[in-house]
Parts: structure tokens; sequence; C-alpha cells
């Protein structure tokens, strides 16, 4: 259970914040009403985030933040400020809080940020290892031994070092993210902020703020000042997942931040300098992107000053033993259960499937193993029979559902609606959205798990498309 701390003057306002916490989030919450008391209070444990509540008698903002900081660089401070306005958010930010929000605050803005400082120190904190397993933790590591996984591991050597801006590539589920954390950790800016923004996740008319932050009354519904993403990386690294998927507009704006290190709030005028170091992943072809004129040829020259990229799983057969054997043993840990580990006789079959999902895909087989192996050797008939799908994800509903899509889509093909393709995707994600979340009671934890998304990026759509 992820653990917060929170830190507030009025004891009463603490209740309530408790009573929201624990009504809507899945918390475990302390509760401190000075600086003394939380700072003792991290001396005995660490949370995964801590929610200062400003004004504090004696202590202004910023030195708070950075009091926490001393402490657990790596810790996201979330910021409710009641009586402070722009000045504060930006001394705040400044400081290295992960964000700030003004009271009156709504509700599910402010879960969301827990949620995403939550996400953001989890990856912060995690530790990557490159090509050494640990057998004693569940920790994740970035393994192999294939001379791919060689040339990988060294330059993230070379790179960490540096503030070179890096561009990761490779297909869905061959590790960019564990790339990219890795660098960071290994980097001079490690005790920074780690922001990762997943540029697909974010829907296009809010990507932009979301990035870049607006001055109030920059459009309708700006009633108050919003610090973006980049602000918030500022002294630390910002991670812009699936970057092939950013509007031409952005781009530019991008472009802008890569070559002059400033950006401009929405309504803003003023430059902001930041100091962010720039990693960006993608799974597109962006060379093609940009002969069709959806990328811009000079930000992904200035993206990819050093490019990294990932092979598919298919392309590294030599890999597969120490793979399936370490996600075995990580998966083990985190189920409490006992590792009975692969029967030889399974790797031939490991090697002779095609692993369209990658690293991802095969660790969720060898989760799967262990959950059906009741404790005995995994052997080939048993991969065998979870690669074909047989045990989770039976053939016939998912027929059924294709069979009743199709005759959906045959229905609207003899009406005149416009966007078809547009309207159609829209329904399908909503109303699979919403069924897993009726599945689930409403617990959006397991709900992500099982559409196999971030509990941030299943927020995100939940607003977009008006589910509470």
């Amino acid at each position: 259970m992820n653990r917060i701390l929170v830190v507030h003057r009025d004891r009463l306002a603490l209740e309530r914040l408790e009573t929201l916490l624990l009504n809507r989030a899945d918390l475990q919450i302390t509760l401190t009403d000075t600086i003394d008391a939380a700072m003792q209070h991290l001396g005995r444990s660490s949370p995964g985030l801590v929610l200062l509540c400003l004004p504090l008698a004696g202590t202004p903002g910023r030195d708070a933040v950075a009091a926490f900081h001393s402490v657990e660089p790596r810790m996201p401070v979330v910021v409710l400020s009641s009586e402070g306005g722009a000045d504060e958010t930006i001394q705040v930010i400044k400081a290295g809080a992960f964000d700030c929000l003004l009271e009156p605050y709504d509700e599910d803005d402010l879960l969301n940020v827990i949620a995403q400082g939550l996400e953001a120190g989890r990856l912060m904190r995690s530790p990557v290892a490159i090509s050494q397993p640990d057998t004693t933790t569940a920790g994740e590591a970035i393994i192999g031994r294939s001379k791919p996984i060689q040339e990988i591991s060294k330059a993230i050597g070379r790179v960490s070092p540096t503030d070179a801006t890096v561009l990761i590539r490779g297909a869905s589920g061959t590790g960019k993210e564990l790339v990219a954390r890795a660098i960071y950790q290994h980097s001079t800016r490690a005790d920074g902020p780690f922001v990762v923004v997943n540029c697909v996740a974010i829907p296009e008319a809010l990507l932009e703020s979301e990035l870049f932050g607006f001055e109030r009354g920059a459009f309708t519904g700006a009633v108050k000042r919003r610090i973006g993403k980049v602000e918030q990386a500022d002294g630390g690294t910002l991670f812009l997942d699936e970057i092939g998927d950013v509007p031409l507009p952005i781009q530019a704006k991008l472009l802008r931040l890569l070559e002059d290190r400033k950006i401009e709030r929405i309504g803003g005028r003023d430059p902001i300098p930041v100091n962010v170091r720039i990693l960006a992943a993608t799974n597109r072809d962006l060379e093609a992107a940009i002969e069709e004129e959806s990328f811009r040829s000079d930000l992904f020259y200035r993206l990819s000053v050093v490019p990294i990229h990932l092979p598919p799983l298919a392309d590294r057969p030599d890999d597969l033993p120490i793979l399936s054997d370490y996600f075995m043993e990580r998966f083990a840990l985190g189920l409490g259960v006992r590792n009975p580990g692969l029967a030889a006789e399974a790797y031939p079959v490991l090697c002779a499937h095609s692993w369209p999902g990658n690293v991802r895909e095969l660790a969720n087989l060898m989760e799967q193993c262990l959950i059906f192996s009741r404790g005995q050797r995994v052997g080939p008939e048993t991969v065998e029979q979870l690669l074909r799908g047989t045990r989770e994800q039976p053939a016939e509903p998912l027929q059924q559902f294709d069979e009743a899509l199709a005759k959906g889509l045959r229905q609207a093909l003899t009406g005149s609606s416009p966007n078809l393709l547009e309207t159609i995707t829209d329904r399908v994600i909503r109303r699979t959205i919403a069924e897993t979340l009726r599945h689930t009671d409403g617990n959006r934890t397991r709900a992500a798990r099982l559409l196999g998304v971030s509990r941030p990026t299943l927020l995100a759509k939940m607003r977009k498309y008006g589910l509470t």
C-alpha cells in the first residue's frame, strides 16, 4: 500500500484530508501538524509522497520543500496552498515541489496529482540494474548477455554522465522506459526530479498546457496560473514517452526548448529559462513520419544527439534463458511463492515463439507460469498452453466481441455518421474502461492493471471520456 505523509497546521483540515484520501484512494496516511514532527517521521520511515499544506508558521514553503529533499531528494512533495498566489507557486516549484495546487482545489485534481506523484516517486527510487540480476529483491533490470544488450549497456554508461539529449527507439515492450530511468539514475541529475510525460495518453487539446503550463486567463477555465511538466523537471530530467505522437504545433515549442532552454506558458509573454535534460522515446518510424510531414526533421536531429535502439526480443534468443529465470524469480518474490523454475525442455518452446509483445510479453508469461504451475517445475506443455492463451484469454469471448463489433459497424455504415473511425474508436475505449471499472467495483488501481496501463493514464482517459 502507498504511504503518504500529510503536513497541515489545522487539525480539522487534517482530518478532512484524511477522510478524503482514505475514502477515495488506496493510501496509508500519517498526519503531522508541524515541520519538526514531519522531519522526525521521515527519520523513522520513508513515505512515498509528502502532501505539504501551506502556510506553516515560521517556515516559508520553499524552505519546507528544501528541508524534505535534504532528507530524501527523490521523494515527491505536493504542495497545497491556502493563502499563497502565483509567486509562491513558482517558488515551491523551483525548490523542487512535484506540483502545487491552490485552494479551493478540486478533489479529483488533488487525487490525480497524488497518483502521479506516487508513480513519479516509484520511478525515481526503484533502481534499474544493468545486466546484473538481483535475486534478493523484486527490482527491475536491463537483462541480457547478447551483443545488442552489451552495446546498450555501454551506451548508457557513456551518455549518463553527460547532459546530451537521448532518443530511445524500439517496438512496444522492449524496455524503453527502463533505459531512460537507468540513464537518469546514473546521471549527475539523479538527485533531481524525473518527470515522465506519456505524450500519447494526454488528449491533444491538453498536451500543450500539461507540458508548458498556462497563465491565469489564458483561456476559458484558466482561473489560476498552472506550472507545466517542463518547469516541474527544472534541475532534473524530462522523459517524453511516445514523442512521435506529438502534434506539429507542440513540436515547434519543444524545438525551442531544446535549442534555447526556454519556454513560454500559454498566455505568457516572457520567456522562462529552464535547466532540464531531455530523454525521449518512440516506437514510430520517425524517418517515415518526416517524409509524411507529420514530424519535424529539425526536431528529430535535436532529439537524436545520442540514439539508442532497442532490438525486438525475437532478435535476442540467447537472452531468453536468463530473462525468463530473472522474471520467474522476481515474480516469485512479489507473489510470495516458491520459484519452481522452468524445465530445460521449455526453452526451445520460448525460442520458437515470435514474441510480438517483446520483453513485456515474456514477463507476463513467466508470471502466468508461476500462477498456474502450483509449485511444480514448469514444463513445455504449460508454456505452449499459455502462449496459445487458452488459460486467461479464451478465444470464444473475443470472437463474440468481434462479431458484435462487426454487426454494429455494418449498421453504422448504412447511416451518415461523420468521422466514423474516431467515433467508433472513442466508443470502444470508453465502453472498455467503463466495463473494467464496473468489473473492479470502481477500484482504479486494479482496473489500470487489467487494462495494462498506468493509473495516471487511466485517470486521464477517464477525464477525457467523462467517466467517474
